[in-house]
This record gives C-alpha cells, structure tokens and sequence, in this order.
C-alpha cells in the first residue's frame, strides 16, 4: 500500500505580522514550520503503517527551496520519501494552480497512490481547499476533518472517523480515495535522534515545472484565478458592559441608556 501526505511549510503563526502598508504577511526573520494538521496527517499514516507493515509513505510539498525542511522533518517523523516541487514559475499560486499540480503529479506517478492524506487547513491561508480540489481533478471520493483511520480487512476501503458539528460519526470510503485531518487526539511528535539521523539518508527528490508538463498558463500566478490583494488583523473589539445586579427594572433601564448612549435607539 502506498500513502501520499501532502504537507505545507507554514510561518510560526505566534511571530506573523502585516504590513501596514503593503497589506502583506512580514515573513522576513519568521520562523517557518510543518503546518500542524499536516502532522496530524502523518501521524495517521504512521498509524497504518504500525498496523499493516507494508505500507510505504511518500510524503510532498510544494514551494520554495527552504520548504525541503518541512519534508525533512516528515522524513524524521518516520516517511519513507519525500518530493520537493519547486521553481519560480510556482509563485503566486492560489488553492487552484496548487491542486492541479499536485493532481498531475499524482497522476505522473501512475497513480500508484492508494490514498492521499492532507491537513484539513494550512494555518497561514486557511482555506481548506486544495485537498478537496486534488480528489475533484482526480475523480476520487474523499472525506473531510478525519481524526482517525483504519482499513477493512480486504484493505479495499478506509473506515474514517471523523469530525462533525453534532460530534462524531464513521463512514466507509473505497480506496483510491483523499481525506482531509482534523486534530483529534493527535500531538505533535518528538523524534529521536536516530530518526533524525537516518532522514538524511532517505530519498528527498525535487521536482520542477519540467519535469511536470502542464502548460505555463496553467502555473503559478498566471493559473491562478483567484489572487490575493490584500491581508490585514481583525479590527479589535473592546469589551461590552455587563450589567449586574438583582433588580431586573434597574438593569432594564441601565440597558437602555447604554443603547441611547451608543445611537443604538
């Protein structure tokens, strides 16, 4: 059995700020890490592999050179490969030129994946389209905001549990098929020093848009047809005015004048 987990490299969201300015994310001098869900995507496939043995993981990113720290890092968590797609003609895609490259790489590969893991969101765009674009262009079933997998005893389907507002619920999916990771109970792992060691001997390729073959139109910012034209904070609302006391007339009327206060009435 093969698993592709699609990761991101993400900037510390604790050390992001915009630029007042040019209404940009300030990432020169942040920290960059693997995005947290896509973590809680590789434990799932560690979690397979622990049950099954002969399970192979590939993991992969898409973006700039320094992203390769990120598949490291996913090669130490215990992945057997790893692919860097990176080149300039990249930049600026959206969640749809990013999809559709990732799908023809997949598809490059012989789709020889049976199932495809990625983190329900990226912390830094957190849309949470490019995996559920991915299963679209591939023509395959997916399940979103999955906390926990396990395959039937054919290993024909995954049985995912998964996140939903009223609580939990399973649902059997037929592989080939995509899911989206939610938390769970998953925390972010430690590796030993060993396993730290032995990803530097573990294949990491690179991959660029030669080597993927899709038309230049089709790339990057010039493939994208959404784009963004500006980040900025949240307004900061202050505190309301709780109203206190026993006496439901006194509040009543302390209610009132705030509204009257504010132009509310």
């Amino acid at each position: 059995m093969r698993i592709l987990v699609c990761v991101k490299q993400v900037p510390e969201v604790t050390d992001v700020q915009v630029d007042p300015e040019k209404g940009t994310l300030n990432r020169e001098g942040v920290a960059s890490i693997l995005n947290p869900f896509c973590e809680y995507a590789m434990d799932l496939a560690l979690t397979l592999k622990a049950a099954h043995g002969d399970v192979e993981i590939v993991t992969l990113t898409m973006g700039p050179p320094q992203a390769r720290a990120a598949l490291l890092r996913t090669l130490e968590m215990g992945a057997d490969q790893a692919i860097l797609v990176t080149d300039r003609k990249f930049a600026g895609a959206d969640t749809w030129a990013t999809a559709l490259t990732i799908a023809e790489i997949v598809k490059k590969q012989g789709g020889g994946f049976d199932l495809i893991l990625v983190g329900k969101h990226a912390i830094d765009g957190d849309t949470a389209q490019v995996g559920p674009e991915v299963a679209e262009i591939l023509s395959i079933p997916q399940v979103t905001y999955a906390v926990a997998l396990e395959l039937d005893e054919k290993r024909k389907n995954v049985i995912v549990k998964r996140e939903t507002e009223m609580g939990y619920e399973k649902v059997r999916m037929k592989l080939p098929g995509l899911v989206s990771v939610s938390k769970g109970a998953n925390v972010r792992a430690v590796c030993s020093f060993e396993a730290v060691l032995a990803a530097r001997s573990k294949p990491l390729r690179t991959l660029t848009a030669a080597d993927i073959g899709l038309d230049a139109a089709e790339l990057g910012l010039q493939g994208s047809p959404t784009q963004v034209v500006k980040v900025f904070p949240p307004t900061v609302k202050t505190a309301g005015e709780r109203i206190s006391g026993a006496d439901p007339e006194a509040a009543a009327k302390r209610a009132l004048a705030f509204l009257k206060e504010n132009q509310f009435v």
